[in-house]
């Protein structure tokens, strides 16, 4: 028959265990929220080192429509064998902020270069004159990217479809962040400007930008767009301004890829800073137009 002292110690086990596996539980990631979708593509570009393909897919049902952009991949097997050319098709999971390629499957081709570059592809620096780009508002007013002058001008693209939750979600909602903080300070506000530019001029007409700018503005029809504004234009318009802050370009489909790119322009015209990704935070973006506004 067991003691008192047994079973203590076995309830004191029980109970550690009970702990342990709760625990475990706990440091488990829910995924009964995300959602996957079947993804088939042409891989254009490969960087092991920011575990990064670069995929020009086709349509992906109930998700988004064909695109070029690059996606993350967490299997470190991939990026041994995939090579720029190959086909893959993949499940694309999105889990709340995130999303990445799993079940990649790779169909070796002809390897080829990826994309190729072109003029600007690298993307501005810092000090680079910044053209006078012509483009179109989300009031089908003509403006130019000179009539920024004097101001402190920050600048991303975005493209209003897009449902990777990384990229001009995260972008649009940093802005929106940004433009929050900058509200707080008058003087300081009224010596900015921020400006969004789609990258699917085919959709996003300037109705379409005024109608998505005030949701993320949140002044919806008293949105005056005075201090943000969203931009459009013809396809080689946007191409442009595009590649000057190094997006590039995929001739084979004449699309620009999906990447990230924001800049700060100083009031002289120059750019001052070119964020590359998508970890940037406000916080960081205040204080750098805080500096270049002096």
């Amino acid at each position: 028959m067991p003691t008192r002292s047994s079973i203590s110690l076995l309830l004191l086990i029980a109970l550690v265990l009970l702990i342990a596996l709760t625990s475990f539980s706990g440091c488990r990631r829910d995924m009964s929220n995300a959602k996957r979708y079947e993804l088939k593509g042409k891989v254009l570009t490969v960087e092991k080192d920011k575990h990064l393909v670069t995929v020009s897919h086709e349509e992906i049902k109930d998700f988004m429509d064909a695109m070029t952009m690059p996606f993350t991949v967490r299997d470190e097997w991939v990026f041994d064998q995939v090579a720029p050319g190959d086909q893959i098709t993949a499940t694309l999971v999105v889990d709340g902020t995130e999303s990445w390629l799993e079940n990649v499957v790779i169909i070796k081709l002809n390897a080829e270069p990826g994309v190729r570059g072109s003029p600007g592809a690298v993307g501005a620096n810092t000090g680079d004159q910044v053209p006078d780009f012509a483009l179109v508002n989300q009031n089908n007013q003509p403006i130019r990217t000179g009539q920024y002058k004097g101001k402190a001008l920050l600048l991303t693209f975005i493209y209003t479809r897009c449902p990777i939750p990384e990229y001009c979600t995260l972008m649009s909602n940093n802005f929106s962040r940004v433009d929050q903080e900058l509200q707080k300070q008058p003087e300081l506000y009224e010596k900015t400007r921020l400006l969004s530019i789609s990258i699917d001029p085919d959709y996003d007409t300037p109705a379409v930008l005024r109608s998505y700018g005030a949701s993320h503005t949140g002044r919806f029809g008293d949105e005056t767009f005075s201090h943000w504004a969203f931009a459009t234009g013809t396809k080689e318009q946007v191409k442009e301004v595009a590649q000057f802050f190094g997006l590039q370009y995929y001739p084979e489909k004449d699309q620009i890829l999906h990447g990230l790119r924001t800049a700060i322009i100083a009031r002289d015209g120059k750019v001052h800073k070119v964020y590359r990704g998508n970890e940037w935070k406000p916080e960081e973006v205040v204080q750098d137009i805080e500096i270049v506004s002096r």
